[in-house]
C-alpha cells in the first residue's frame, strides 16, 4: 500500500524505535524478567492500566479489529529492544489492540506504577516512548485504524455529533457516509440496519450501537473513568481547556494526585480552533486539537487523570474534602477544586435556529466541518479572533467566505495580522452592520439570509455552514449555590467574603476553591493566559494543601 508523506508509520525508526543496550539495562531495573510460551497474550483490547513490556528475544504481535466483517489483523511486530504500548498506557482508558508472542519471548514486565516512575526518572528514555505512543496514536487515526466504525449521512447532526466526539478525544474512526457511498446500503443489508438506526457505530466486537448518546458512545470507548467513594483527590480541576490542562499538568508533575472532569473533550474552546498563531513557540501556528492533546498527554504523563463526557454537575463546599457531583450521578472528592469550565457559545436569537445547529450551524471551523461545505459558500459571524481564524481557514478549503459584523469594521476587535489577511483576501469578503435575520434548509442548513442595519436591505445566499462565533457565556450554574458570581456570572475571585484582598488573585472567598482562564472574572480571555493562570495557581494550592495537613 503506497504511504502519503504525512503518515506517521513512515517515521518508522521513531514509531518503533530500538532502545540502546545501556537503555534496556536501565529499563530492566523498574519491572521483571518473564520467559513467554509462543502464542501467550500479554494483553488484550480493552484491559486498562496494562503492564509496559520491553522484548529482550523473540517476536511480539500487535493485533488490532479488521474493518466490519473482516479478522483480526497484524499491524506489527515487535523484537529485541523495542517496547510495546501506545497513548491509552498514560491515560488508563481502554487499550486499541492486543499483544501476544508470536514465538517464544523473553521479556521485560513493568507495571503501570513503575512504568510512570520509568518516565519521571529516565528523561531520555521517556522521550522515545512518549514519541513512539503518540506516532502510533497518530498512525491509526491517520489510518483509521484500531477504532470504530460509524455509518450514517455525513452531514447528519447526530452523525457530526459522535464524529467531533471521536475526533476532539483523539479516538480513532472510520466514517462511512450513507449518503455518498454507494457500497453502504449492502452494508447495511448485511448488518440487518434500517435507516431509522443511523448514525450506527459498529465496535471491533461487532456490537450495534444505535445512535447512541454521547455518554453511552463515550463509554464503549471506554474513555470514561468510575470513581470511587473511598478515593480523595489533592485537586479535582472542572474543565480541560488551556487554564484546566494546564494547572492538571502543573500539579501532576508536582506530586499531588490530580483529576480532570470535562463534558465534551480536553481542549475547551480553543480546542476547535483551525490555527491559533500568536501562541508563543509556534511561529508557524498550530491547530487548537494539537495544542489541547499535547497538553492532555502531558498531563497523563505526569499521571493526571481525565475523565471525559460528564461534567460537574454540582459542588458541595459545605464539608471537607469538597464532594463533586457529576452528571451521571457519580460523586467524587478533593481537598482542593480548580474551576476551569470555561465558557459556552452564544447563539444567534433567529427562528428555527435550533433546527439546523449540528447540521449546518457550527461553532468551531476545523477540517472536518470545513470539508462538509467543501466548494459552497459558508458564512462566518463574528468580530474577534476566533471569527478571523476561522474565515481565513475556510477561506482556503470553501468557495467564498462572508464575514458579518454588526459594527462598523473589525480593527477595534479582532488582531491586525488576522485584519490584514482577511482584507487581502479575494475569496472573503467583510460585510459590515450586518445581521443574520433567518436560515432555511429541508435536512440540513441551505440559505442564510442577512440584513444590513443601516439601509435595511436583505441578502440572501445559498451556502454550506453557517459560522456562529460572537462570544460566549460563563459556565456557572453549577457553583451559584457555592461562590460568588459577578453580573454577568463569571467567578469572583482575589478577595475574601468581607472584600479584603486574598493571598492568591486566583482563590475565591471559600478557601481551597480556585478558578482560572475564561470562567474567572477579569481574567484576559487568551490562550496563553489561561495557561499562565492553571500554572501558577498550583503554588497557592500547595500552600492550602500544607497549611492543612
Amino acid at each position: 500500500m503506497e504511504r502519503k508523506v504525512d503518515d506517521p508509520y513512515l517515521r518508522s525508526a521513531q514509531i518503533y524505535p530500538v532502545l540502546s543496550p545501556e537503555m534496556m539495562a536501565r529499563v530492566a531495573s523498574y519491572g521483571t524478567e518473564e520467559t513467554l510460551a509462543a502464542g501467550k497474550p500479554l494483553f488484550e483490547r480493552g484491559d486498562r492500566d496494562a503492564d509496559f513490556f520491553v522484548i529482550t528475544s523473540g517476536e511480539v504481535g500487535i493485533f488490532f479489529a479488521g474493518d466490519v466483517g473482516d479478522e483480526e489483523r497484524l499491524l506489527t511486530v515487535h523484537r529485541h529492544g523495542q517496547f510495546t504500548g501506545e497513548l491509552d498506557h498514560v491515560s488508563a482508558r481502554s487499550l486499541l489492540v492486543s499483544a501476544r508472542a508470536l514465538t517464544s519471548a523473553k521479556v521485560v514486565r513493568i507495571a503501570t506504577r513503575d512504568f510512570r516512575r520509568l518516565l519521571a526518572g529516565e528523561a531520555d528514555i521517556a522521550e522515545i516512548i512518549m514519541r513512539a505512543f503518540i506516532l502510533r496514536r497518530m498512525g491509526f487515526l491517520h489510518h483509521g485504524e484500531a477504532g470504530v466504525t460509524l455509518i450514517g449521512p455525513a452531514g447528519n447532526a447526530d452523525t457530526l455529533r459522535l464524529e467531533r466526539f471521536a475526533i476532539r478525544n483523539g479516538y480513532p474512526l472510520k466514517l462511512i457516509d450513507t449518503a455518498a457511498d454507494p457500497l453502504a446500503m449492502d452494508m447495511l443489508q448485511e448488518l440487518a440496519l434500517e435507516l431509522t438506526d443511523l448514525p450506527a457505530v459498529i465496535t471491533p466486537d461487532r456490537a450495534i450501537l444505535r445512535n447512541p448518546s454521547t455518554p453511552e458512545f463515550a463509554d464503549r470507548l471506554g474513555l470514561t473513568n468510575r470513581f470511587t467513594d473511598n478515593e480523595i483527590w489533592d485537586v479535582a480541576v472542572a474543565g480541560a481547556g488551556p487554564a484546566g490542562l494546564a494547572a492538571a499538568t502543573y500539579a501532576a508533575s508536582e506530586g499531588l494526585k490530580t483529576v480532570v472532569v470535562e463534558g465534551l473533550a480536553p481542549g475547551g474552546q480553543a480546542g476547535t480552533s483551525s490555527r491559533i498563531e500568536n501562541y508563543l513557540g509556534f511561529p508557524t501556528g498550530i491547530s487548537g486539537q494539537a495544542l489541547a492533546g499535547r497538553a492532555q498527554v502531558q498531563a497523563q504523563k505526569f499521571g493526571a487523570r481525565i475523565a471525559v463526557s460528564r461534567m460537574v454537575s454540582s459542588l458541595d463546599c459545605s464539608v471537607r474534602p469538597f464532594i463533586l457531583e457529576l452528571e451521571d450521578g457519580q460523586t467524587l472528592r478533593a481537598r482542593s477544586v480548580v474551576v476551569a469550565t470555561g465558557a459556552r457559545y452564544r447563539r444567534l436569537n433567529i427562528p428555527g435556529y435550533e433546527r439546523f445547529e449540528g447540521a449546518g450551524i457550527q461553532y468551531a471551523a476545523t477540517a472536518m466541518e470545513a470539508k462538509l461545505c467543501a466548494g459552497r459558500d459558508a458564512v462566518v459571524v463574528g468580530g474577534g479572533n476566533s471569527a478571523g481564524q476561522a474565515a481565513v481557514f475556510l477561506s482556503q478549503h470553501v468557495g467564498h467566505v462572508h464575514l458579518l459584523v454588526r459594527k462598523g469594521g473589525l480593527a477595534a476587535t479582532m488582531s491586525d495580522y488576522l485584519v490584514q489577511r482577511i482584507d487581502l483576501s479575494p475569496r472573503i469578503t467583510l460585510h459590515s452592520f450586518s445581521e443574520v435575520i433567518a436560515v432555511s434548509g429541508d435536512q440540513v442548513l441551505e440559505e442564510v439570509t442577512w440584513r444590513d442595519l443601516r439601509s435595511g436591505e436583505t441578502t440572501c445566499i445559498a451556502c454550506g455552514a453557517l459560522f456562529v462565533m460572537i462570544g460566549a457565556e460563563p459556565n456557572t450554574e453549577w457553583l451559584r449555590e457555592c461562590l460568588s458570581l459577578d453580573e454577568n456570572g463569571f467567578v469572583l475571585t482575589g478577595r475574601d467574603q468581607e472584600g479584603q484582598p486574598l493571598q492568591s488573585p486566583y482563590e475565591t472567598a471559600v478557601p481551597g476553591i480556585y478558578a482560572v482562564g475564561d470562567v474567572r472574572a477579569g481574567s484576559i480571555k487568551r490562550v496563553a493566559s489561561g495557561v499562565g493562570e492553571g500554572s501558577v495557581v498550583i503554588q497557592a494550592i500547595h500552600r492550602f494543601l500544607t497549611e492543612r495537613a
